[in-house]
């Protein structure tokens, strides 16, 4: 089985559409500068880190994308030790026990997550009016390893753009590393072998 990527750079979309000669995930870095203002000089490249990975997530569409079964994909400071976790949120099939058996249904015609075009969407209210739905999802929360991350710049210069590039490509490569596979059971559709 071919693992899926968990999430990439668009880096082509990001040069095609920039301005200026610029990509536009470097523009948004240099206009949002004041947004990285409690990073400079920061010992941990951590907040760093988070700021650039949440710039490269707003951007609409994303530098940084996902898998379609990815719904959501924040990075934070920990509180607990200063350390770099990300939270993603992940669309999974109905938990084996749901799918045993259908005696719980009851004849009601509950519905998993609709597709568009091999996009997993929301229930529109109408579609709620026909029938029940049931979304399962997966709450991944991981710890990050900072060895990768670049330092943060000491202030708003020549390397923040460089480095907040390298931040969110760590990352991309961290949370893939942890999440492809898991992505790939999840299309694969079928239970693991043990």
């Amino acid at each position: 089985m071919v693992e899926p990527r968990a999430f990439w750079l668009d880096e082509n979309f990001d040069r095609e559409h920039g301005v200026d000669g610029r990509g536009r995930y470097e523009a948004e870095v240099l206009g949002r500068l004041d947004e990285f203002a409690d990073t400079w000089g920061d010992i941990a490249p951590v907040a760093f880190a988070v700021t650039a990975w949440r710039l490269a997530c707003e951007l609409s569409p994303g530098y940084v994308r996902w898998h379609r079964r990815i719904v959501s994909a924040t990075c934070t400071r920990n509180r607990w030790d200063g350390g770099l976790t990300c939270s993603v949120t992940v669309i999974s099939q109905w938990p084996a026990e749901l799918t045993w058996t259908r005696q719980w249904q009851r004849d009601r015609g509950w519905r998993d997550w609709p597709q568009m075009f091999g996009q997993y969407t929301t229930p529109t209210e109408q579609d709620v009016t026909r029938s029940p739905h049931l979304r399962a999802m997966l709450q991944v929360e991981t710890p990050v390893p900072l060895g990768d991350l670049p330092p943060a710049p000491d202030g708003p210069d020549a390397s923040v753009v460089p480095a907040a590039r390298r931040a969110v490509t760590v990352l991309v490569r961290e949370l893939n590393e942890l999440l492809a596979p898991m992505i790939g059971q999840l299309e694969a559709g079928v239970p693991a072998d043990s």
